[in-house]
């Protein structure tokens, strides 16, 4: 179950990443959607979301690193005394 949950958080800033790159290049290709008024703000939305979706997965990688680097410190120490 952990691990599914896991997957889910991963896959929905990764998504959200991905719109974020939809929408910056479908401006750059002058493809423009109704509810943004100006191209510009499409691609600073788009931008957005991409900076966004990016962060998180990073912070999650690197919370999951260093929990991981925690435990391995942690076997080594107890592996040492006994």
């Amino acid at each position: 179950m952990q691990r599914l949950l896991a997957i889910i958080v991963i896959f929905i800033p990764g998504i959200i990443a991905a719109i974020g790159i939809k929408l910056m290049r479908d401006t750059l290709f002058d493809d423009f959607y109704a509810i943004f008024f100006y191209g510009s703000i499409q691609f600073i939305v788009g931008l957005i979301l991409f900076i966004l979706g990016v962060a998180f997965l990073g912070g999650f990688i690197i919370y999951r690193d260093r929990k991981k680097q925690k435990r391995q410190q942690q076997y080594i120490d107890t592996k040492e005394d006994g």
